[in-house]
């Protein structure tokens, strides 16, 4: 299910696009204004934005500044301030679109669709697969650098993130801590195996339900370390 963010200083504009978005199955996120949208999109799994451009604490444009640091998912203003120079300093900024109101909700609908096609049809299967893994309960958002343990996001470490990519893009392979420390440190194993050893046990307390048990990143006695495929 695609995760929309919806950001707006007027709870009713929130419930009705809410109600509207969700009954087009998409799930929905809502904030009052800008610095608060920020700590939902840094915690959650988002997949579009619909942002009002007055908003206070931090209002759309210095979100959307913000946002385009580290991520280009669609992102379209909804706002009263409809001038063209809005419209062109919303969209030189890296908005996708740009919709005045008063607005008719299924406009809304259909231009987030249009959207979501949009970014879909750039993308190759393979460029998708790179920028998303889902394996079981456990998934990475390669794009935002983020964990999700049944959708909930759990915040790990640049280290614990590179190291579950590595084995999650490669399930079923055996890695041993040699190999992960070379390919995650990019410098030559030195022996050190305590160091990885901790790595994996902070990765387990995050993704399974029993660390001591692991069904998904599994030790392979005497060899490595593998992450199950599902």
């Amino acid at each position: 299910m695609k995760a929309i963010l919806i950001i707006d200083d007027e709870k009713e504009i929130r419930e009705l696009l809410g109600i509207y978005l969700k009954n087009y199955g998409y799930g929905t996120f809502e904030a009052e204004n800008g610095q608060e949208a920020l700590e939902l999109f840094q915690r959650e799994r988002i997949d579009l934005v619909l942002a009002d451009v007055m908003m206070p604490e931090m209002d759309g444009i210095e979100l959307l500044r913000k946002m385009r640091q580290d991520s280009h998912i669609p992102f379209l203003f909804i706002s009263a301030k409809s001038d063209d120079m809005d419209k062109i300093n919303g969209l030189q900024l890296g908005a996708d679109d740009y919709i005045g109101k008063p607005f008719n909700p299924l406009e809304v609908v259909s231009r987030v669709q249009a959207l979501f096609r949009r970014a879909e049809s750039y993308q190759t299967p393979e460029q998708r697969d790179r920028e998303f893994i889902e394996i079981g309960d456990v998934a990475l958002d390669l794009l935002s650098c983020k964990l999700y343990k049944r959708g909930e996001y759990k915040e790990t470490t640049s280290y614990e993130f590179k190291i579950l990519a590595l084995l999650m893009k490669n399930a079923g392979r055996v890695f041993t801590k040699a190999h992960i420390y070379e390919q995650v440190w990019g410098e030559e194993y030195m022996g050190d195996e305590n160091l990885v050893m901790v790595y994996i046990s902070k990765i387990r307390e995050k993704i399974e339900d029993n660390p001591r048990k692991p069904v998904h990143l599994v030790t392979i006695r005497g060899l490595g370390y593998r992450f199950e495929k599902a």
